[in-house]
């Protein structure tokens, strides 16, 4: 979800951030902890020359432990999804990394950057209310008292606080984020306004960790960032209530007049294409949004 540049405007410079975390997860790994005791030993060596000897024979032991489990990683089949036969490897391809997008494809879409907690401010933008008329998106949402609702990538809440009004006291909204700076904020904004029906979840990016079957999940803005995408609609799918829906808000890729990066933009076909896989059928498209396009599915029945 991002604002294009336009003349005399800035935006959050959230690559900073990005390329912290990119580099965060090179250094990680199954065996990082070998080499941070190893850099920790070396560092902090025992007194005398017996210490020396210690550590130097620590550190060979090491690397040695290592290079037998690497081998024994490498000679392991990795286990495949239940509900998909294609190796996961299969499902993705990489490619060109654009300046908004992370190099990663997906039914030939490069899967653009996620927004950070740091653009947060973004979301609560005055303008907002009038570029995504959320009093339509909930018309067409047709929320019933007592519903179960999830609202994935909620960040501060501009939506969650809405459909909580709208399933009442009986229902809920569970506002998923994948940051925990996220869930802070939207705790904030929701004791703020008395909202007690919106619970904080925290997901990951392959599954949203929901509690409870749900009646509807909406994405607003958010679906182009999943960087595990099939794994990510998959466990949503799951979650769903018998005949339960999942409603996809995008910026209309088709209209070159919509002032968002072309990654921050899904055409309605490339999202039927990738919602193609997943045990879902199509029931409209809502057009009056402004900006944006409404993708409406439903759950397939249970064969």
């Amino acid at each position: 979800m991002r604002l294009a540049l336009q003349a005399g405007k800035t935006q959050p410079d959230e690559s900073r951030p990005a390329k912290i975390c990119a580099k965060a997860r090179t250094e990680s790994g199954p065996f990082a902890w070998f080499k941070a005791a190893q850099e920790n030993a070396l560092a902090n060596p025992p007194a005398g020359p017996e210490g020396l000897r210690m550590n130097l024979f620590s550190a060979r032991r090491s690397r040695a432990l290592i290079l037998l489990l690497l081998g024994l990683g490498a000679s392991a089949p990795s286990p495949l999804p239940a509900q998909d036969k294609a190796a996961p490897a299969a499902r993705y391809q990489p490619g060109v990394r654009t300046r908004d997008g992370i190099g990663k494809y997906y039914f030939g879409r490069e899967i653009a950057h996620y927004m950070t907690h740091f653009a947060a401010p973004w979301l609560d933008r005055p303008e907002r209310d009038q570029e995504e008329r959320p009093d339509l998106v909930l018309k067409a949402l047709a929320l019933k008292p007592g519903d179960v609702v999830a609202d994935l990538g909620c960040g501060t809440g501009y939506f969650s606080w809405r459909m909580a009004q709208a399933v009442g006291a009986k229902g809920v909204v569970y506002g998923v984020e994948i940051q925990p700076e996220m869930l802070d904020l939207l705790a904030t904004k929701m004791k703020a306004r008395g909202v007690t029906n919106v619970v904080g979840v925290l997901g990951t990016t392959t599954d949203p960790k929901l509690p409870k079957p749900v009646d509807l999940v909406i994405m607003v803005d958010v679906y182009h960032e999943f960087d595990h995408p099939w794994e990510m609609i998959d466990a949503i799918c799951r979650r769903l209530k018998p005949g339960g829906r999942i409603v996809f808000v995008e910026y209309r890729g088709e209209d070159p007049e919509v002032p968002i990066k072309p990654l921050h933009k899904m055409t309605e076909a490339q999202v039927r294409k990738e919602m193609a896989n997943q045990p879902l059928e199509h029931v409209e498209t809502v057009r009056t949004l402004p900006r944006q396009h409404l993708i409406i599915f439903r759950k397939k029945p249970d064969p």
